[in-house]
């Protein structure tokens, strides 16, 4: 007797830590899941970048495990992954470069040399929406290579995203996506909804594969296969996806992990130099309409002050995930003068427990200053959280105090960015409509 299939989408979700690849069925339930980890490598100049070669190898042998297994019918892949980050490649397909670091340090004059030809940090920045961020803006990582290593430049056929170059592996297709451009890239010019002119005026353009919509599949480069390769997308324009579907009244979605990032895709104002010295930005959603966001390292933040916390208490920095949310030690902090947490005395705490809570609250005042950017004058009533902070009742009950005249919700969905990354090509792969329910919601109250 024939066993019957599982319809399947398949998607790789690539972060800069950990990377997964998910099987969701036909109502976005995980039915499969791999992970990997790959140690960094180098580039030419000794500074950490992500190990593309092995990252390449694991998509193939994640697949061809799926396709081994008899239980699923893979009817579609797409990919969602970190953004800042390009892969060049020449007329074979062949990466001619590493895949580097968006944190690797910008050389200042080179900087200065863009800057002042291109109509000064903050004109560009407000045309662009792109704060000044170095490799950041990914397309300074092309204009580095132009004019730092121009035979490199030379031998590129295109320079693809992350997560198009993923989709290039499979679909032997160049294309690049617009929530990929439009992420703090300094490539899109949004008053002119179309790139920049400098990406014309330095070549820019000729390396960059062309632009498709979003919920665009291909055939998959292998013969006798039938499923639909999707382009991908930026991870964070991913994770709004499944709210975008599921929600009509304005909201803003606070995405938390390395960086915790405030998207409100109902706030179209442009940006104001205020906004941009203060980290705020826009992207595009997968339909291509602006999101304002605002962005904080404060997962990052969190990482590096609990290891602080832990080596001080001699504690395990596994025990503070279960920490519950008191609020007498909030009460008993309040009159604290706000400040870093990384300047704190931890003598001045007598336990772990009352120095976390201290950086919860530290958090939590610098993320409402964020998310406040993006909040204002745009009747928002709700804020969904979701990702790694989503868990924390410290700082979900902190986050509703800080914002009182709004509803706050933790919102607990398996894995939202691969979830969006599959919704956005739903049509091409599963005929039953999109489900209502993907979406948990824990509502937290404002107290005092």
């Amino acid at each position: 007797m024939e066993i019957k299939k599982i319809p399947v989408v398949a998607v790789f979700d690539v972060g800069k830590t950990n990377k997964k690849l998910f099987l969701f069925d036909e109502r976005y339930k995980i039915v499969f899941e791999r992970s990997a980890r790959f140690t960094e490598t180098l580039d030419e100049d000794g500074d950490p970048c992500e190990n593309l070669e092995s990252l390449r190898l694991s998509v193939f042998d994640s697949l061809r495990e799926v396709f081994r297994n008899p239980e699923f019918e893979v009817r579609a892949i797409n990919f969602a992954t970190y953004g800042a980050s390009f892969v060049c490649i020449d007329e074979e397909g062949k990466a001619l470069a590493p895949l580097y670091n968006y944190l690797k340090a910008y050389p200042e004059a080179l900087k200065k040399q863009f800057y002042d030809t291109y109509g000064g940090e903050e004109a560009f920045s407000n045309l662009t929406a792109s704060p000044v961020l170095g490799s950041l803006n990914s397309g300074m990582q092309l204009y580095r290579i132009k004019y730092e290593r121009p035979e490199l430049f030379r031998q590129i056929r295109y320079a693809l995203h992350l997560p198009q170059y993923l989709s290039y592996l499979i679909s032997g297709k160049a294309y690049s996506d617009i929530t990929s451009i439009g992420c703090h890239t300094n490539l899109w010019d949004f008053t002119k909804n179309k790139y920049h002119d400098w990406v014309y005026r330095e070549g820019i353009s000729e390396k960059l594969a062309p632009i498709v919509p979003s919920d665009t599949v291909m055939p998959a480069n292998f013969p006798g296969n039938s499923y639909a390769v999707g382009a991908g997308l930026h991870d964070s324009s991913s994770a709004l996806v499944p709210y975008l579907v599921s929600f009509n009244e304005p909201f803003i979605l606070l995405s938390t992990g390395t960086w915790c990032i405030s998207l409100n895709p109902f706030n179209a104002a442009p940006l104001t130099p205020e906004e941009l010295k203060n980290d705020c930005l826009c992207y595009l959603q997968y339909e291509g309409k602006p999101v304002k966001a605002s962005r904080l390292f404060a997962g990052y933040i969190h990482e590096q002050q609990v290891k602080r916390i832990a080596l001080h208490f001699r504690t395990d920095m596994i025990s503070y995930r279960t920490f519950a949310y008191d609020p007498s030690i909030v009460a008993a902090l309040k009159n604290e003068v706000v400040m870093d947490f990384s300047e704190r005395d931890l003598q001045n705490y007598p336990s772990d427990l009352i120095a976390y809570h201290r950086l919860i609250l530290d958090l939590v005042h610098q993320q409402y200053i964020s998310t406040t950017m993006v909040l204002k004058d745009t009747g928002v009533k709700r804020i969904f959280v979701d990702g790694g902070f989503s868990k924390n009742t410290i700082f979900m009950n902190l986050l509703a105090r800080a914002f009182p005249g709004l509803e706050v919700f933790a919102a607990h969905m398996a894995q939202a960015t691969a979830v969006g990354s599959a919704l956005a090509i739903h049509k091409s792969w599963n005929a039953k409509p999109m489900p209502n329910d993907i979406i948990d919601l824990k509502y937290y109250a404002a107290s005092r």
